[in-house]
């Protein structure tokens, strides 16, 4: 039996020529700073990966990044917009020595594939004019495809552990006045969405501590790697407290990844982008935190999350200003300021 279409159903109009609305403009200018950064560090992973199937995933993240900043580029250009400067060849050494195994690259991918669907997914419902939402339909579908890709390999080499299994309840319960106990009393055990975003951090985080190992050990300036190496502890200690909430309930975590970095010292890319790579990572790092909270029940959980998210906030707060201290923070579009307008 066909479905029943509801009625009354208009077609999205086609109204490409509006003007681009602040949400329009924020996001595809986000987007196209990303997909900059991308282009450089795919670039740098093509240069030396080895593996075939791997050098094929990479391919595909670079041919999504080029595709993404050229249709940036032609709308920001019918509405006589700056192309933002984003990163460049500048921002990238190709013939560095190699910094990763070609295993890390995969982890890689699904680390920002992620981070692009946290940025087209909020942005979908946002866009009215039909050629912007267009495109971050079609980026996110993109995303998607690509972490298929990346979770098939990574389950058809053994190369990670999926989220814990748990029992099949027998009945459906009501929760009791205990619920919310993490310090005191009864502790309930974790609960399905708990595991998985205590997973899903666990994910995220061990593969940004493996970059931020391999910028420390390769930054040129002072300053960098004294930001980096911060972040590289904040993330090891957020691991770890996410890990003991897993482990003292007898479920696995996903492990660390830094004996997938090499003993290079080369940097293949500049101050600029890796403190940027952090800086937008981390970011995503807070809206993650905050999907997890949203679900949270045991107050343990919510103290932890919340010690997690203060000293991520702090790291991205040092890292902008150091950014802007050395002239590589680019300014976002904003607001008219009004008060400069009237004192002219």
């Amino acid at each position: 039996m066909e479905p029943t279409k509801p009625e009354n159903t208009a077609e999205y109009p086609n109204n490409s020529n509006d003007k681009l609305t602040s949400a329009e403009i924020g996001k595809l200018w986000a987007s196209y700073m990303g997909n900059s950064m991308t282009k450089c560090i795919m670039s740098y992973f093509l240069n030396h990966v080895e593996d075939k199937e791997i050098k094929a995933l990479l391919n595909t993240a670079l041919q999504f990044a080029n595709e993404f900043l050229n249709t940036i580029e032609d709308i920001f250009t019918k509405e006589n917009y700056p192309i933002p400067v984003g990163f460049t060849d500048k921002d990238v050494n190709l013939d560095a020595p190699k910094l990763f195994e070609d295993e890390f690259y995969v982890y890689y991918l699904k680390y920002v594939g992620k981070a692009g669907m946290s940025i087209y997914n909020v942005a979908i419902p946002l866009m009215y004019r039909k050629d912007v939402k267009d495109f971050f339909i079609h980026c996110m579908n993109a995303c998607i495809s690509l972490i298929e890709q990346v979770n098939k390999i990574l389950m058809a080499r053994g190369m990670i552990i999926k989220p814990p299994y748990i029992p099949i309840p027998e009945q459906v319960r009501f929760v009791q006045k205990d619920f919310l106990n993490g310090f005191f009393g009864d502790v309930r055990p974790l609960h399905a969405l708990e595991i998985a975003h205590l997973y899903d951090n666990i994910e995220n985080n061990v593969t940004s501590k493996a970059l931020l190992v391999a910028f420390t050990q390769v930054a040129k300036k002072e300053k960098v790697r004294e930001v980096l190496k911060k972040g590289e502890e904040i993330t090891r200690k957020s691991i770890e407290r996410y890990m003991d909430k897993l482990h003292n309930e007898n479920l696995p975590s996903p492990s660390f990844l830094g004996h997938l970095v090499t003993t290079s010292t080369v940097s293949p890319f500049s101050d600029k982008i890796m403190l940027f790579h952090k800086v937008d990572m981390f970011s995503m790092k807070i809206r993650a935190i905050g999907n997890s909270s949203a679900v949270d029940g045991r107050r343990d959980l919510g103290l932890m999350y919340l010690k997690s998210l203060t000293n991520i906030s702090l790291f991205v707060e040092s890292a902008a200003k150091l950014m802007i201290e050395n002239g590589w923070f680019e300014q976002p579009p904003e607001a008219a300021d009004r008060g400069k307008l009237t004192s002219k």
